[in-house]
Protein backbone atom coordinates (compact mmCIF):
# COMPACT_ATOMS: atom_id res chain seq x y z
CA UNK A 1 0.00 0.00 0.00
CA UNK A 2 1.04 3.70 -0.32
CA UNK A 3 1.53 5.52 3.02
CA UNK A 4 2.13 9.29 4.00
CA UNK A 5 5.42 8.24 6.51
CA UNK A 6 6.59 11.30 9.09
CA UNK A 7 10.23 9.71 9.05
CA UNK A 8 11.31 12.59 12.06
CA UNK A 9 10.14 16.01 13.01
CA UNK A 10 10.37 19.00 11.26
CA UNK A 11 9.38 20.63 8.11
CA UNK A 12 6.29 19.23 5.82
CA UNK A 13 9.38 17.58 3.70
CA UNK A 14 10.03 15.26 6.96
CA UNK A 15 6.71 13.51 5.09
CA UNK A 16 7.71 11.07 2.38
CA UNK A 17 5.32 8.64 0.19
CA UNK A 18 6.69 4.45 0.60
CA UNK A 19 5.33 1.57 -0.37
CA UNK A 20 4.48 -0.45 2.67
CA UNK A 21 2.74 -3.90 3.41
CA UNK A 22 -1.13 -3.77 4.61
CA UNK A 23 -0.80 -4.13 7.64
CA UNK A 24 -2.03 -8.22 9.36
CA UNK A 25 -5.19 -8.33 11.18
CA UNK A 26 -5.18 -8.89 14.78
CA UNK A 27 -8.02 -9.55 17.41
CA UNK A 28 -9.96 -6.42 18.06
CA UNK A 29 -8.86 -4.40 15.33
CA UNK A 30 -10.28 -3.56 11.96
CA UNK A 31 -8.67 -3.17 8.83
CA UNK A 32 -10.01 -0.74 7.09
CA UNK A 33 -9.32 0.88 3.25
CA UNK A 34 -9.03 4.08 3.89
CA UNK A 35 -11.41 6.23 1.45
CA UNK A 36 -10.39 9.95 2.68
CA UNK A 37 -9.35 11.91 5.86
CA UNK A 38 -9.54 15.34 6.80
CA UNK A 39 -6.47 17.38 8.06
CA UNK A 40 -5.79 18.08 11.56
CA UNK A 41 -3.36 21.33 12.93
CA UNK A 42 -2.98 18.48 16.21
CA UNK A 43 -1.01 16.47 13.50
CA UNK A 44 0.85 19.70 12.29
CA UNK A 45 1.72 20.11 15.99
CA UNK A 46 2.72 16.43 16.23
CA UNK A 47 5.03 16.84 12.60
CA UNK A 48 6.77 19.70 13.95
CA UNK A 49 7.43 17.38 17.35
CA UNK A 50 4.84 18.83 20.03
CA UNK A 51 3.41 15.57 20.75
CA UNK A 52 6.06 13.98 23.50
CA UNK A 53 4.75 10.63 22.99
CA UNK A 54 4.91 9.88 19.50
CA UNK A 55 7.64 8.37 18.63
CA UNK A 56 9.02 8.56 14.51
CA UNK A 57 8.87 7.40 11.85
CA UNK A 58 5.10 7.52 11.73
CA UNK A 59 2.30 7.76 9.64
CA UNK A 60 -0.24 10.27 10.86
CA UNK A 61 -3.61 10.72 10.97
CA UNK A 62 -5.51 11.25 13.56
CA UNK A 63 -9.56 10.61 11.42
CA UNK A 64 -10.28 8.59 8.51
CA UNK A 65 -13.70 7.12 6.08
CA UNK A 66 -13.42 3.91 4.23
CA UNK A 67 -14.43 0.95 4.01
CA UNK A 68 -14.01 -2.74 6.16
CA UNK A 69 -12.04 -4.88 4.62
CA UNK A 70 -11.21 -7.45 7.48
CA UNK A 71 -12.71 -7.50 11.28
CA UNK A 72 -11.88 -10.62 12.76
CA UNK A 73 -14.72 -9.66 15.54
CA UNK A 74 -17.33 -9.51 12.19
CA UNK A 75 -18.46 -6.29 14.33
CA UNK A 76 -18.75 -4.92 10.90
CA UNK A 77 -19.57 -6.41 7.73
CA UNK A 78 -16.65 -6.34 4.88
CA UNK A 79 -17.68 -3.33 3.13
CA UNK A 80 -19.54 -1.13 5.22
CA UNK A 81 -18.77 2.01 5.30
CA UNK A 82 -16.92 3.56 8.60
CA UNK A 83 -15.41 6.52 10.29
CA UNK A 84 -12.38 5.85 12.48
CA UNK A 85 -11.40 8.55 14.52
CA UNK A 86 -8.68 9.43 17.20
CA UNK A 87 -7.74 7.27 20.42
CA UNK A 88 -3.97 7.60 19.71
CA UNK A 89 -4.38 6.73 16.33
CA UNK A 90 -1.54 8.74 14.39
CA UNK A 91 0.39 8.93 17.16
CA UNK A 92 1.05 5.83 19.25
CA UNK A 93 -0.23 3.53 16.76
CA UNK A 94 0.08 4.21 12.60
CA UNK A 95 -2.76 6.23 11.87
CA UNK A 96 -4.67 7.06 8.24
CA UNK A 97 -1.94 8.64 5.89
CA UNK A 98 -2.33 5.54 3.96
CA UNK A 99 -4.23 3.43 1.54
CA UNK A 100 -5.16 1.06 4.81
CA UNK A 101 -5.05 1.70 8.20
CA UNK A 102 -5.46 -1.17 11.10
CA UNK A 103 -7.62 0.60 13.95
CA UNK A 104 -9.29 -0.32 17.49
CA UNK A 105 -12.85 -1.96 17.30
CA UNK A 106 -13.91 1.34 19.94
CA UNK A 107 -13.11 3.90 17.73
CA UNK A 108 -15.10 3.18 14.67
CA UNK A 109 -18.37 4.44 14.12
CA UNK A 110 -20.35 2.70 10.94
CA UNK A 111 -22.61 5.37 8.55
CA UNK A 112 -24.63 4.83 5.52
CA UNK A 113 -24.86 8.00 3.06
CA UNK A 114 -24.76 8.45 -0.66
CA UNK A 115 -22.33 11.46 -0.12
CA UNK A 116 -18.96 11.93 -1.80
CA UNK A 117 -16.05 10.68 0.12
CA UNK A 118 -14.46 13.85 0.25
CA UNK A 119 -17.44 15.59 2.00
CA UNK A 120 -17.83 12.34 4.37
CA UNK A 121 -13.40 12.68 4.90
CA UNK A 122 -13.90 16.10 6.23
CA UNK A 123 -17.10 15.27 8.93
CA UNK A 124 -15.38 12.96 12.00
CA UNK A 125 -13.29 14.94 13.94
CA UNK A 126 -14.53 18.26 12.53
CA UNK A 127 -18.10 17.56 13.80
CA UNK A 128 -17.18 15.26 16.94
CA UNK A 129 -14.92 18.53 18.46
CA UNK A 130 -17.96 21.07 17.53
CA UNK A 131 -20.56 18.29 19.06
CA UNK A 132 -18.85 18.11 22.27
CA UNK A 133 -17.54 21.76 22.39
CA UNK A 134 -20.98 23.38 21.85
CA UNK A 135 -23.26 20.54 23.19
CA UNK A 136 -21.51 19.03 25.97
CA UNK A 137 -19.36 21.72 27.36
CA UNK A 138 -20.84 24.86 26.77
CA UNK A 139 -24.14 23.06 26.86
CA UNK A 140 -26.13 25.51 24.44
CA UNK A 141 -29.47 26.67 24.00
CA UNK A 142 -32.14 28.46 22.01
CA UNK A 143 -32.14 32.02 22.20
CA UNK A 144 -27.89 32.34 23.88
CA UNK A 145 -25.24 34.80 22.46
CA UNK A 146 -22.10 32.60 21.77
CA UNK A 147 -19.11 33.87 20.69
CA UNK A 148 -16.34 32.19 18.52
CA UNK A 149 -13.04 33.26 18.72
CA UNK A 150 -11.20 31.75 16.21
CA UNK A 151 -13.83 31.88 13.59
CA UNK A 152 -12.32 31.16 10.28
CA UNK A 153 -11.06 28.06 11.01
CA UNK A 154 -12.89 24.70 10.05
CA UNK A 155 -13.84 24.03 13.38
CA UNK A 156 -15.14 27.76 14.28
CA UNK A 157 -17.09 27.74 10.66
CA UNK A 158 -18.90 24.28 11.34
CA UNK A 159 -19.95 26.09 14.90
CA UNK A 160 -21.30 28.87 13.69
CA UNK A 161 -23.51 26.70 11.47
CA UNK A 162 -24.54 23.98 13.95
CA UNK A 163 -25.22 26.94 16.98
CA UNK A 164 -27.59 28.92 14.08
CA UNK A 165 -29.45 25.12 13.49
CA UNK A 166 -30.05 25.49 17.43
CA UNK A 167 -31.04 28.91 17.34
CA UNK A 168 -28.45 31.11 18.71
CA UNK A 169 -27.30 34.46 17.84
CA UNK A 170 -23.13 33.95 17.31
CA UNK A 171 -20.43 36.44 16.91
CA UNK A 172 -17.45 35.53 15.27
CA UNK A 173 -13.99 36.91 14.93
CA UNK A 174 -11.00 37.00 12.51
CA UNK A 175 -7.19 38.91 12.08
CA UNK A 176 -8.28 39.56 8.73
CA UNK A 177 -11.01 41.67 7.83
CA UNK A 178 -11.01 40.29 3.74
CA UNK A 179 -12.46 36.63 5.19
CA UNK A 180 -15.32 39.01 7.13
CA UNK A 181 -17.90 38.46 4.12
CA UNK A 182 -16.74 34.95 4.30
CA UNK A 183 -17.89 34.66 7.84
CA UNK A 184 -21.29 36.93 7.30
CA UNK A 185 -22.15 33.97 4.29
CA UNK A 186 -21.53 31.16 6.67
CA UNK A 187 -23.72 32.56 9.13
CA UNK A 188 -22.69 34.59 11.58
CA UNK A 189 -24.54 37.32 12.96
CA UNK A 190 -21.91 39.73 13.83
CA UNK A 191 -17.82 39.71 12.69
CA UNK A 192 -15.51 41.25 15.01
CA UNK A 193 -11.58 42.03 13.96
CA UNK A 194 -9.57 40.52 16.34
CA UNK A 195 -6.75 42.05 17.18
CA UNK A 196 -6.16 40.26 20.66
CA UNK A 197 -8.71 42.53 22.62
CA UNK A 198 -12.15 41.94 21.19
CA UNK A 199 -14.05 42.65 24.78
CA UNK A 200 -15.21 46.41 24.53
CA UNK A 201 -15.92 46.46 20.78
CA UNK A 202 -18.63 43.06 22.14
CA UNK A 203 -19.52 45.16 24.78
CA UNK A 204 -20.65 47.90 22.71
CA UNK A 205 -23.36 45.72 20.85
CA UNK A 206 -24.10 43.79 23.46
CA UNK A 207 -23.52 45.73 27.05
CA UNK A 208 -24.23 42.32 29.37
CA UNK A 209 -21.57 40.29 27.24
CA UNK A 210 -22.39 36.70 25.69
CA UNK A 211 -23.74 33.73 27.12
CA UNK A 212 -20.98 31.33 25.89
CA UNK A 213 -17.80 31.67 24.08
CA UNK A 214 -16.19 29.09 22.10
CA UNK A 215 -12.19 29.67 22.45
CA UNK A 216 -10.27 28.67 19.59
CA UNK A 217 -7.32 30.73 19.41
CA UNK A 218 -6.50 29.57 22.71
CA UNK A 219 -4.10 30.70 25.28
CA UNK A 220 -3.29 33.87 24.10
CA UNK A 221 -7.04 35.45 23.92
CA UNK A 222 -8.36 33.30 26.78
CA UNK A 223 -7.98 36.24 29.49
CA UNK A 224 -9.85 38.17 26.94
CA UNK A 225 -12.54 35.82 26.00
CA UNK A 226 -13.24 36.02 29.74
CA UNK A 227 -14.17 39.52 29.88
CA UNK A 228 -16.33 38.92 26.99
CA UNK A 229 -19.05 36.77 29.04
CA UNK A 230 -22.65 38.04 31.44
CA UNK A 231 -23.72 36.92 34.56
CA UNK A 232 -22.79 32.87 34.93
CA UNK A 233 -21.41 32.86 31.69
CA UNK A 234 -19.09 29.94 30.45
CA UNK A 235 -15.77 29.98 28.26
CA UNK A 236 -14.71 26.55 26.55
CA UNK A 237 -11.27 26.70 25.53
CA UNK A 238 -11.15 23.78 22.15
CA UNK A 239 -8.42 25.24 20.00
CA UNK A 240 -4.89 26.41 20.35
CA UNK A 241 -4.72 28.35 16.82
CA UNK A 242 -2.17 31.03 18.71
CA UNK A 243 0.12 28.14 18.97
CA UNK A 244 0.88 28.54 22.68
CA UNK A 245 0.41 25.83 24.61
CA UNK A 246 0.44 27.62 28.08
CA UNK A 247 -0.49 31.07 29.81
CA UNK A 248 2.05 33.30 32.33
CA UNK A 249 0.30 35.39 35.01
CA UNK A 250 -3.28 33.69 35.11
CA UNK A 251 -5.22 34.27 38.67
CA UNK A 252 -8.10 32.34 38.65
CA UNK A 253 -9.46 34.67 40.95
CA UNK A 254 -8.40 37.85 38.99
CA UNK A 255 -9.19 36.48 35.65
CA UNK A 256 -12.65 34.70 35.78
CA UNK A 257 -15.49 36.80 36.02
CA UNK A 258 -17.25 35.61 39.57
CA UNK A 259 -20.19 33.12 38.61
CA UNK A 260 -18.29 33.06 35.49
CA UNK A 261 -16.81 29.08 34.27
CA UNK A 262 -13.96 28.55 32.09
CA UNK A 263 -13.88 24.50 30.96
CA UNK A 264 -12.47 22.68 28.32
CA UNK A 265 -12.82 20.18 25.23
CA UNK A 266 -10.08 18.03 24.26
CA UNK A 267 -12.66 14.74 22.95
CA UNK A 268 -12.39 11.24 22.26
CA UNK A 269 -14.11 8.96 20.57
CA UNK A 270 -15.92 8.14 23.64
CA UNK A 271 -17.64 11.37 23.02
CA UNK A 272 -19.32 10.36 19.34
CA UNK A 273 -21.38 7.63 18.68
CA UNK A 274 -22.73 6.18 15.52
CA UNK A 275 -26.49 7.62 16.12
CA UNK A 276 -24.90 10.73 16.51
CA UNK A 277 -22.57 10.73 13.40
CA UNK A 278 -25.71 9.48 11.32
CA UNK A 279 -27.87 12.31 12.58
CA UNK A 280 -25.21 14.97 11.41
CA UNK A 281 -24.72 13.19 8.09
CA UNK A 282 -28.44 13.75 7.23
CA UNK A 283 -28.39 16.64 7.85
CA UNK A 284 -25.40 17.46 5.34
CA UNK A 285 -27.40 15.41 2.73
CA UNK A 286 -30.44 17.26 3.64
CA UNK A 287 -28.28 20.36 2.92
CA UNK A 288 -29.29 21.78 6.20
CA UNK A 289 -25.82 22.32 7.27
CA UNK A 290 -22.96 22.81 4.79
CA UNK A 291 -19.74 21.79 4.96
CA UNK A 292 -16.82 24.40 4.05
CA UNK A 293 -14.02 22.28 2.19
CA UNK A 294 -11.74 24.59 1.59
CA UNK A 295 -9.44 22.30 -0.84
CA UNK A 296 -8.75 18.54 -1.77
CA UNK A 297 -5.76 16.83 -2.01
CA UNK A 298 -4.41 13.35 -3.28
CA UNK A 299 -2.57 11.83 -0.57
CA UNK A 300 0.90 11.87 -2.81
CA UNK A 301 0.15 16.10 -1.84
CA UNK A 302 0.47 15.50 1.57
CA UNK A 303 3.77 17.69 2.03
CA UNK A 304 1.79 20.37 -0.22
CA UNK A 305 -1.63 20.30 2.17
CA UNK A 306 0.50 20.44 5.31
CA UNK A 307 2.38 23.87 3.89
CA UNK A 308 -0.97 24.88 3.12
CA UNK A 309 -2.67 24.26 6.67
CA UNK A 310 0.67 25.63 8.22
CA UNK A 311 0.44 28.69 6.35
CA UNK A 312 -2.84 29.84 8.21
CA UNK A 313 -4.41 30.55 4.67
CA UNK A 314 -7.28 28.15 5.00
CA UNK A 315 -10.86 29.46 5.05
CA UNK A 316 -12.55 25.79 5.99
CA UNK A 317 -11.46 21.91 6.15
CA UNK A 318 -8.94 20.68 4.13
CA UNK A 319 -9.31 16.86 2.89
CA UNK A 320 -6.95 14.12 1.49
CA UNK A 321 -8.38 11.57 -0.58
CA UNK A 322 -7.30 8.07 -1.88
Amino acid sequence: MKAAVTKQKGSPEQIQINELPIPSVKDGWVLIMVKAFGLNRSEMYTRQGHSPNVKFPIIQGIECVGIVENDPSHTFKKGQKVAAIMGEMGREFNGSYAEYVLVPLRIIFKFESNLPWQKLGAIPEMFQTVSGSLLGALEIQKGERLLIRGGTSSIGMLACQLAKFYGLTVISTTRNPDKKSHLIQNGSDYVLIDGGEIADSLRKIFPDGVHKVLELVGTVTLKDSLKCISAKGIVCMTGILGNSWTMENFSPMNDIPSQGRLTGYAGDAENLSSEMLQNFIDLVELHKIELNIDRVYKLEEIVEAHKYMESGLSKGKLVVTN
